[in-house]
């Protein structure tokens, strides 16, 4: 090693500047040579770990049996895949390249929301994303695009360009997406508390809904014409009202002149004056006898067309009752022709319902989704659930066969429907009709922002990294509600904890942050639609 004091002071002062640079110099290029030495070292032993820890590659693969329509796609974020599965089991597997750190793919539950064959990035330099589908409105979906073997995205999932084109062509909006942080497989499950529907119900089904649609055509018929005929009475009432204003003021200046009349007959002095007196007095009383018929007529007429009215706006409301009802009858019938989805939240103490009425959203993009919500008691609601999806995947001997994935499992899927108690007047309402495609979620989480009228449910594992998700601007909460696109009883759900349930914070009980913020709901003058 140099000691830069002793040759500062043994060298000449004529040479030592010259001298010393050159020390320094070599010194420098050693140190660079050996900085550099170490830095191949470590890399290399770098690379050998993580070729050491990295999991054995996922190849593209097809189940070997003919294929039915995809139920649900699992991603695993710890080995990179996805695993397409029908109500058979898995039928399509192939590697995909979820978010990088600091925009990691959320975990949890969501469904495909819209589908673009060729779309691309409003967010990242109109990058390419073919055969898109989507699974959040902020941004997160399943697209094609390049892997490299390892998370690399913004928080889409990425999938080989020809995988995601095949994809595309199998899957529908609605269809379950469930990104696990290791991996995660359906198994067979049953329980009383997963529905079982009465095959009398729905066999009779498809029938009631065409009955009740053409009820519905019939009551708004009605009410047009109960609204066209009722729409004379208001003017009429108000042409004989004014009348009556007219006949009554005819009266009082007859009234006022008869009485005139009087007068000047009573202080008529001569037989000339009281002729005169007489004459102007009987005119006035034919007139004020007239002006008081005509006063009557006015008034019972007016009257008349008060009635009238009132009856024909009564009559309005009646018509507009009864299409409201005949509506609500038909919409909930054509509904019972749909799968139905559940959401459990432990953190809300809410019981969620949604099922997809396939019109499309005022805006352009998506379905909308009609919607209400209960609430439900859940046992030892201070203790962690998980988060369990149970899927309706076929019908079977007991009604339907039904199969559960667990992505975070505080306690069993068996344990979880063992602590929840479905309202009975919720169960009246969907399960006779619930069919295959049918899902109940479970989960210690509450929905996210991202929920609302054009999506199923979004909701994500807030013990795991959301980098992806939270660095998203939140969809702009606007609220559709009007005669073609009613909603259900909330339009958007609870976000806080149902009154008088139990105030506990789930997420920082096992170790998690804090539940992502709620946005307050909308004002009363948003619900609209039958309840």
């Amino acid at each position: 090693m140099i000691d830069w004091f002793a040759t500062a002071r043994s060298t000449p002062a004529g040479t030592r500047p010259r001298r010393m640079a050159a020390q320094v110099s070599s010194f420098t290029i050693a140190l660079s040579a050996t900085a550099m030495l170490l830095a191949d070292t470590a890399g290399a032993e770098q690379k050998k770990q993580r070729a050491a820890a990295k999991p054995a590659q996922i190849v593209e693969a097809a189940a070997p049996r003919t294929a039915g329509e995809p139920l649900m796609a699992i991603v695993s974020i710890k080995t990179q895949h996805v695993t397409l599965y029908d109500s058979e089991g898995w039928i399509l597997r192939a590697p995909v390249s979820t978010g990088v750190k600091g925009r990691e793919t959320p975990a949890g539950i969501f469904a495909v929301v819209e589908r673009k064959e060729d779309h691309r990035s409003n967010m990242y330099d109109d990058a390419h994303m073919p055969h898109m589908q989507r699974i959040t409105w902020n941004g997160i979906a399943l697209h094609g695009g390049p892997l490299p073997g390892y998370a690399a995205s913004h928080g889409c999932v990425r999938m080989p360009f020809g995988f995601a084109q095949r994809l595309f062509d199998k899957t529908r909006i609605g269809m379950r997406v469930i990104i696990s942080p290791n991996d995660a497989a359906p198994v067979e499950i049953s329980h009383a508390a997963l529905f079982k529907p009465s095959l009398e119900a729905i066999a009779a089904a498809p029938a009631r809904a065409e009955a009740l649609a053409r009820e519905q055509i019939d009551a708004a018929k009605a009410a047009d014409a109960v609204k066209k005929a009722a729409s004379a009475a208001p003017r009429e009432a108000s042409a004989a009202s004014a009348a009556l204003r007219n006949a009554t003021s005819a009266k009082t200046r007859a009234d006022a002149e008869l009485a005139a009349a009087e007068k000047a007959l009573a202080a008529a002095s001569t037989d000339e004056a009281k002729t005169r007196a007489e004459e102007r007095k009987a005119k006035a009383a034919t007139a004020a006898a007239d002006a008081a018929k005509k006063f009557d007529e006015a008034t019972a007429t007016a009257q008349a067309k008060k009635d009238a009215a009132s009856t024909a706006k009564e009559a309005v409301k009646a018509a507009d009752a009864k299409k409201a009802a005949a509506a609500k009858a038909a919409t909930d019938a054509r509904l019972a022709l749909e799968p139905v989805s559940i959401y459990i939240s432990r953190a809300t103490q809410t019981i969620y319902v949604r099922r997809n009425t396939h019109k499309p959203a005022p805006d352009g993009g998506g379905e909308v989704f009609d919607s209400f919500e209960a609430p439900i008691a859940i046992k030892n609601a201070g203790k962690p659930i998980g988060t369990h999806v149970f899927t309706a995947v076929a019908k079977g001997e007991a009604g339907l066969r039904w199969t559960a994935v667990s992505i975070d499992d505080a306690d069993s899927a068996q344990a979880a429907l063992d602590r929840i108690t479905i309202p009975q007047n919720v169960l009246d309402r969907i399960a006779p009709t619930a069919l295959p495609r049918s899902s109940i979620i479970v989960s210690d989480e509450p929905l996210t922002a991202e929920t609302n009228y054009r999506t199923e449910f979004v909701a994500v594992l807030s013990n795991q990294p959301q980098g992806g998700f939270i660095t998203r601007e939140v969809t702009p909460r606007e609220v559709y509600a009007t005669a073609d696109y009613p909603t259900g009883d909330n339009f958007w759900p609870s976000f806080q904890p149902a009154r008088g349930a139990p105030q506990f914070e789930p997420a920082q009980r096992r170790g998690r942050g804090p539940f992502e913020p709620a946005p307050p709901p909308p004002p009363a003058s948003f619900w609209r639609g039958p309840r």
